[in-house]
């Protein structure tokens, strides 16, 4: 049956034939509002181990974690393919000529296909774009840009040491270069109206993105939003309130836009809110259900480049 969104996985398999998956890699980066470049204690939401695979540590090297990833990626997933995913905190804030000798490192690896690089809008240069653009060349490239919001108070309130309009810039820098681009936002933030959250479909369509990945916000212990949370708690997204969020979200974004995630994963020894109990499969399968229900699917109500270019 065929999906009622634009399936990432789907996507990936008629693009290469098979099944190609993600191998996460830990290069043991940091991000400029985490070393004191800008602030310091990172983003109030984040603690790397609620999403980074056991396997993918800056202690073991790349060749460790890609050869145990991708042989725990093989057996679980069948997949025959990789990208290898640049992930834990900002994978391009380093020397330019080192990340590309990185990059070129792991694309030598046999069924690597290609390299995603998760980064920030503030941490990218025209010397660094060039680097993607001369890879794009060769292989399968995909940089993807954490917006997280797209109003400047909620980046404000989660210390994020950059506004919207870098982000925009970094988009315009990096368009037509001949690589993919990925977007990845939050929804819930308590700094934002269910209005404003459903809003951003339209401005994210707006953007030259090929890729999506749509977090609901986790209370994570260990990060200064918990402490946040413990003191004065506010609402977050009950499961089936977010079955409908996410349906009313997914119809209004562009059709174009491939849907690589629609909601985050934390590992339960972590996670403090919400409690859905649900599992990653369950959470899939009831946004499909729904979207099926209704008889809608992404895009349905989608407004076209008229939308877009939400100020602060």
């Amino acid at each position: 049956m065929k999906r009622r969104y634009n399936s990432y996985h789907d996507y990936m398999k008629e693009k290469f034939g098979c099944r190609v998956n993600k191998v996460s890699v830990d290069m043991g980066f940091t991000c400029p509002n985490r070393d004191g470049s800008l602030a310091r204690g990172g983003c109030v939401y984040c603690n790397n181990d609620s999403f980074v695979p056991p396997y993918a540590r800056a202690r073991y090297s790349m060749h460790d974690q890609l050869t145990d990833g991708m042989d725990y990626i093989r057996k679980r997933f069948k997949a025959e393919k990789f990208i290898v995913y640049f992930q834990a905190y900002t994978n391009t804030y380093g020397d330019a000529r080192e990340l590309e000798n990185m990059y070129r490192e792991a694309l030598s690896y046999d069924g690597v296909v290609g390299i995603a690089v998760g980064t920030r809008s503030d941490c990218v240069d025209e010397e660094k774009i060039e680097i993607f653009e001369r890879l794009a060349k060769e292989c399968y490239v995909s940089l993807e840009y954490g917006i997280e919001s797209v109003y400047d108070k909620s980046l404000e309130f989660m210390n994020r040491g950059h506004d919207y309009g870098s982000v925009l810039r970094a988009f315009e820098m990096s368009r037509g270069r001949g690589f993919e681009l990925g977007a990845h936002i939050i929804l819930g933030l308590p700094t934002e109206t269910r209005e404003e959250m459903l809003a951003m479909a339209d401005e994210v369509s707006s953007l030259p993105i090929n890729c999506i990945k749509i977090h609901n916000l986790h209370i994570v212990k260990g990060t200064p939003l918990a402490r946040m949370y413990m003191v004065a708690p506010f609402e977050l997204f009950g499961y089936e309130e977010y079955l409908d969020f996410i349906v009313r979200f997914l119809e209004k974004l562009s059709p174009d836009i491939i849907v690589e995630r629609f909601f985050t994963d934390t590992p339960r020894s972590l996670l403090i809110a919400p409690g859905w109990d649900r599992s990653h499969i369950e959470v899939i399968k009831g946004i499909e259900e729904e979207l099926e229900k209704r008889d809608t699917c992404q895009g349905r109500l989608y407004a076209g480049a008229a939308h877009g270019r939400i100020a602060g």
